[in-house]
């Protein structure tokens, strides 16, 4: 079974940081794609940053050069450093995980519960 845990968000000022974190069980890293996402009220959720088992990122354009997705295998943890946060950027921030590169796209089979950003001016 595998379970995806999100933690890390917060409310910050514009220009602020957050780093989120995805603790993942029964994940095999063996061939996988992870992605984080993030839905704001009243908006489609959509693909922030994704690393795939290569180690190739993709990110949104909007939020290239301030994120920064990575992987760490040892402790089975995705992470989303955050930097030069702005309020468009609020909005409740998942993980997700497959054995496919779906990169950006929202086909994942595995979630997490999500973690709420809220950036205020």
């Amino acid at each position: 079974q595998v379970q995806l845990v999100e933690s890390g968000g917060g409310s910050v000022h514009s220009g602020g940081s957050l780093r989120l974190s995805c603790a993942t069980f029964g994940y095999s890293y063996i061939s996988y794609c992870m992605g984080w996402f993030r839905q704001a009220p009243g908006k489609e959720r959509e693909g922030v940053a994704a690393i795939d088992s290569n180690g190739s990122t993709s990110y949104a354009d909007s939020v290239k050069g301030r994120f920064t997705i990575s992987l760490d295998n040892a402790k089975n943890t995705l992470y989303l450093q955050m930097n030069s946060l702005k309020p468009e950027d609020t909005a409740m921030y998942y993980c997700a995980a497959d054995f496919v590169n779906y990169g950006l796209r929202l086909e994942y089979n595995y979630w997490g519960q999500g973690t709420q950003v809220t950036v205020s001016s």
